[in-house]
């Protein structure tokens, strides 16, 4: 996915296992599977029962787990974690699992998304005596489980639960047992699966694919699944449930191969273009996708428009993450070093350009004119969801309302700066439509916020968003 140059981000991704004697090993693979979901920070923490142990640093999972260090991280059960780090907060101390060490024992906790209530808790927590180790949202959490009040670890992280508020898949891990936690919207996605006897959790069902697991069902909205040497047993932390589900997950973020809500993702991209088709028709020689999250979606335009799909821009494959900078400028040129016009198959042609997405614009206007200086006669770009105008606060880096292209432009003004022939955006119906979602129900199980600048929860004052995540006093 091009995330670093568009602008757009997954926060992380999480998986656990209980029970299974190559827990670290099968955690080190979940977590290679849901590497696209965060590049920056990786850990694991086991537990053999008696402590838990863990190993984390910056950089991709191959490159924290190198040396042979999942040798030593021995025990049957283990949770593991894949970050993108937010501008800022790139620090060792915030690399993911999070583990704390108490007289009851240990604890270690991984999480997938924001908090927006986070700052005001922090400070109340600190106004009665913690003291953060870390600047991440996530460190709440474990403040907020300690301080309950409560004897026992499921009242303990059931009361926690309901103090917070925004989106989050939470796993917590001790010598006992591995808890599992979705927020009452559903936001983030979280599976539940089997290898054997030994119970797997996972952000996206891909990582069961990859170990040979099978996929049992999605984690509830609201739900907290305790998992432990007696199995698995579901509670609830609240019956105040209302799902809707991130709509960037089906459009951009998880792979192809997993499914959520029993929808396949590869699937509901294919639907999405047909839809745009439909919608946004236009005469033309060949459809081309942006690299990779946008070849679905290109694939059903062309096959719903009966125009070619082509490989018409290819991805390198091979840019270190070391690339990855925010200065506007070098954002530029990484789309040249990320992407490459195939002009055998663009030049003279009218060309298609299908893309799941415009953020800042920066990248549809490189690429439009890439194509243009391969040949292409047309260039017309189609965009598989509607236009972003309004920030995320729930876990994607998606910049503030400012410097999001559509929250004051036209469709005709950004066609404009981004140099095509004509530009045209799925509706929000036709999005919903394609995903089997009914947009004009009071549930559609979609958070469209930033579409619609419609939120599922409340957004306090001191909201960070995820791309200004350092937990700062205001």
């Amino acid at each position: 996915m091009l995330a670093d140059i568009k602008g757009l981000n997954e926060e992380c991704g999480v998986f656990a296992v209980w029970g299974h004697p190559e827990a670290a090993q099968l955690t080190y693979y979940g977590l290679h599977s849901l590497q696209h979901r965060g590049q920056e920070g990786a850990g694991i923490a086991v537990t053999d029962g008696e402590q838990v142990r863990f190993h984390k640093s910056n950089g991709l999972v191959t490159e924290v787990f190198n040396q042979g260090e999942l040798s030593t991280l021995t025990g049957e059960s283990a949770i593991g974690h894949v970050r993108y780090s937010t501008a800022g907060g790139n620090e060792h101390a915030n690399v993911q699992p999070l583990v704390f060490q108490s007289q009851r024992g240990g604890l270690a906790l991984a999480h997938n998304g924001n908090l927006v209530n986070a700052n005001g808790l922090k400070h109340q927590l600190e106004a009665q005596g913690s003291i953060f180790q870390t600047t991440s949202d996530t460190e709440v959490l474990a403040h907020l489980i300690k301080r309950s009040g409560f004897i026992d670890l499921r009242d303990q992280v059931k009361n926690a639960l309901t103090m917070i508020k925004g989106a989050y898949a939470f796993v917590i891990m001790t010598e006992n047992g591995i808890m599992a936690a979705l927020d009452p919207n559903g936001m983030r996605p979280l599976s539940i699966g089997k290898i054997g006897d030994a119970y797997v959790i996972a952000s996206e069902t891909c990582a069961f694919d990859v170990i040979g697991a099978e996929f049992i069902r999605d984690v509830e909205p609201g739900e907290l699944l305790i998992i432990d040497d007696s199995g698995i047993e579901s509670d609830s932390f609240t019956t105040s449930t209302n799902r809707a589900m991130c709509s960037m997950e089906y459009i951009y973020f998880s792979r192809p191969d997993s499914s959520i809500d029993e929808i396949n993702i590869h699937a509901a991209r294919k639907n999405l273009g047909k839809r745009l088709a439909d919608e946004a028709y236009v005469e033309a020689d060949v459809v081309t996708g942006v690299p990779d999250s946008s070849i679905s979606a290109a694939i059903g335009y062309a096959e719903a428009a009966g125009i070619p799909y082509e490989l018409g821009l290819i991805k390198n494959r091979y840019v270190g993450r070391t690339f990855i900078q925010p200065s506007q400028a070098l954002r530029e040129q990484g789309v040249k070093m990320k992407l490459s016009p195939v002009r055998g198959i663009v030049e003279g042609k009218r060309v298609v350009m299908v893309d799941d997405s415009i953020v800042r614009g920066t990248t549809s206007r490189r690429i439009v004119q890439m194509l243009r200086d391969a040949g292409a006669k047309e260039v017309h770009v189609r965009i598989s969801s509607p236009p972003i105008a309004h920030p995320c606060f729930y876990g994607i880096d998606i910049s503030s309302k400012d410097e999001l292209i559509a929250s004051n432009r036209s469709v005709e003004e950004i066609r404009e700066i981004i140099g095509a022939d004509s530009l045209e955006y799925l509706s929000i119906d036709g999005m919903m439509g394609s995903i089997g979602r009914n947009p004009n129900e009071q549930n559609c199980g979609q958070c469209l916020g930033c579409f619609t600048g419609k939120y599922p929860t409340e957004i306090y004052p001191d909201t960070v968003l995820p791309h200004e995540k350092e937990l700062v006093y205001k």
